[in-house]
């Protein structure tokens, strides 16, 4: 008999915590899948060990406990070149590589790499699919009420892309326009653009930040994001400077689950204004709504669900 995933889950062994894995603590056991920027226990040792590096920068010697912590890329710094493990090995995502960057992963040719080939499916493949009146909702992202989805990867940075509702209300695109690598997105401002045929619509940033990479296969192929929202069909990557807050911002969960029973209804509220009542016996909405219902009107949906004007 197979186990259901969650009880799959706590039958894994512990996976220590880059702070242990470091020599910084004796005994710490991940509780994030190695999403370290949800993590107050990463966030509450990161600012003591700055305050010590602070204090001995001055001259001083703390005192107590948490006088001896430092960051753990220092702490594995002290290790001989040949054995720092990079952070991908520690994430137990590679086998061991030796880390050549100083654990400056965003300058790390390797990190990109990785990230670009690998890490989308490792954190984005859902594995967990909430159904919610037939549209589809991985667990673990963030939900704008725009119809973008936030993930959270590492070092403040996410991932942004639409919604398996937003795209099947509109259908397949032809252009998925983002902006420019280095530039400042804003959250609740229209920075990306959509495209189908002649038709246009801009949709709101999720978060902010500056844009750290962008998808190359949606200037190819728009319609990407269609055939695999929360995997291939990504659209750019945010480094953010206060991910915390803007994240208070942002559905998750159960109020996903709210949120977007109450878009459905709306959906049908407009669907039955284009184009008569519905049949009584329910159903589910099916794919390329605007593609089927030309009348609902392409700026009418991206004005009652993208929200903007």
């Amino acid at each position: 008999m197979s186990l259901p995933h969650s009880a799959k889950r706590s039958q894994e062994p512990p996976r220590a915590c880059i702070w242990m894995q470091a020599g910084v603590v004796r005994r710490k056991f991940c509780q994030h899948d190695y999403q370290c920027t949800v993590c107050r226990y990463d966030r509450v040792l990161h600012r003591q060990s700055e305050q010590n590096r602070r204090l001995r920068a001055r001259g001083i010697a703390g005192s107590g406990k948490r006088a001896g912590i430092v960051s753990w890329k220092e702490k594995l710094k002290e290790q001989p070149p040949a054995k720092r493990p990079c952070l991908h090995h520690m994430k137990a995502r590679v086998d061991f590589r030796v880390c050549t960057n100083a654990y400056r992963c965003t300058d790390c040719e390797f990190d990109q790499y990785f990230d670009e080939q690998f890490s989308v499916h490792a954190t984005l493949k859902p594995i967990d699919l909430i159904d919610i009146d037939g549209f589809k909702f991985p667990h673990g992202i963030y939900l704008h009420r725009g119809h973008t989805w936030v993930k959270i990867e590492e070092e403040n940075t996410v991932r942004v892309g639409l919604d398996d509702f937003i795209l099947r209300a509109l259908g397949p695109l032809d252009r998925i326009s983002p902006p420019l690598l280095g530039k400042s997105v804003h959250q609740d401002r229209p920075d990306i653009t959509l495209a189908r045929g002649a038709k246009v619509a801009r949709v709101l940033s999720p978060i902010s930040g500056v844009v750290t990479a962008t998808n190359p296969k949606l200037l190819e192929h728009g319609g990407l994001g269609y055939a695999d929202a929360y995997a291939d069909g990504w659209i750019l990557r945010v480094h953010t400077g206060d991910l915390r807050q803007e994240l208070k911002n942002l559905v998750m969960g159960a109020e996903t689950t709210e949120f977007i029973a109450d878009e459905v209804e709306r959906l049908y509220a407009a669907i039955e204004d284009a184009a008569g009542p519905l049949a009584a016996d329910g159903g589910r909405l099916g794919e390329d709504i605007y593609g089927n219902l030309p009348q609902l009107g392409w700026e009418n949906l991206a004005r009652l669900f993208l929200r903007t004007r």
